[in-house]
């Protein structure tokens, strides 16, 4: 049997590790929707706007997909060695489409990057100067991301799906190790999920509000003993539905502290969000999530998920082949 057909027999199914995220949802969700938040609050702090944030790393990710074309692979250090990054030649049309912004508002900010310095033409070459980026290097998203993967991969052995447990430093390293790839799949998740949250809120800020709601929920439903016995039906279930007093609503100035966003716009989103009727609020002004749109965010989430299980999929499986190199 060749090395090859070997390596294909070992590697870990996608659909295996979807099922089994599903099944002990109530386990691994919190802790990874958790994670979540954290980045997009981070992705809101530079600029302050999402769409800016979504615009740099779409270009960002144009260049990576053409290193991942021509066979081209960095490392972390190698990624970050030069300030500059060139991007590949795109235009306000594509933006527009693609990241579903109108098209004169992608220009206004196209042109608000530019003049940060940000995005910058360079003879007949567009580059992006990481030296003026607030966020040069994502340290603590593949911190978070390995963190994450560790934990998960221990539920995924003893669901005897994966037959080792990684541990967050040696994920680490593999991630460091093929950054650009792994960067590129990563965005690849990342994107269309905030593409998708979008849709279903119409703006970036209401989704961001709503999601810190529901976060601060499935949390404190992780800390109940009976945590691991729920899947992803049960539990969001429980989160839309649910009259459990030890369940605590989020107010208005604890959701712009964890999100970021301003204070009078967290109060005018969470106004239009129970005007909608995809959040409740009590005579305390503690805010829960309804359960008026539950299929339709159980939807959508599970199209998310999907898109995590893929990039979880060829994190793992991209360390058993490193694992068998390292065995000779």
């Amino acid at each position: 049997m060749t090395y090859e057909t070997t390596e294909i027999r070992k590697k870990i199914l996608e659909k295996n590790v979807f099922k089994v995220f599903e099944d002990k949802y109530s386990y691994i969700g919190p802790i990874w929707t958790s994670q979540q938040l954290e980045w997009c609050n981070g992705i809101y702090q530079p600029f302050k706007d999402h769409d800016k944030y979504l615009i740099i790393i779409y270009l960002i990710k144009k260049t990576l997909d053409l290193y991942s074309r021509n066979f081209i692979k960095l490392t972390y250090d190698e990624f970050y060695m030069h300030d500059t990054i060139e991007v590949e030649k795109f235009n306000m049309m594509e933006l527009s489409k693609v990241l579903t912004i109108p098209k004169e508002t992608t220009r206004r900010k196209i042109a608000e990057l530019k003049t940060l310095g940000i995005i910058k033409k360079n003879e007949k070459k567009t580059i992006i100067d990481r030296s003026v980026f607030p966020l040069i290097k994502p340290k603590q998203t593949t911190q978070r991301i390995s963190r994450f993967l560790a934990l998960f991969s221990k539920t995924l052995v003893q669901e005897k799906v994966l037959f080792q447990q990684f541990d967050s430093p040696d994920i680490e390293n593999i991630i460091k190790k093929n950054f650009s790839y792994v960067w590129k799949i990563y965005y690849e998740m990342q994107i269309p999920m905030l593409l998708e949250w979008k849709k279903v809120f119409n703006d970036f800020d209401t989704w961001h509000v709503w999601a810190a709601c529901g976060v601060n929920i499935s949390l404190d439903l992780l800390s109940l003993n009976d945590r691991k016995k729920k899947n992803r039906d049960q539990f969001l279930n429980e989160i839309f539905f649910s009259n459990n007093s030890k369940i605590q609503g989020s107010n208005a100035m604890s959701l712009s502290d964890i999100t970021g966003i301003p204070r009078a716009t967290v109060v005018r989103k969470l106004n239009n969000l129970v005007k909608l009727n995809y959040l409740t609020i009590d005579k305390k002004k503690l805010y829960r999530l309804s359960g008026d749109h539950s299929h339709k965010i159980k939807v959508t989430q599970k199209n998310t998920i999907e898109q995590l299980t893929n990039f979880a999929t060829t994190i793992y499986n991209l360390m058993l082949i490193d694992n068998k190199k390292k065995q000779g």
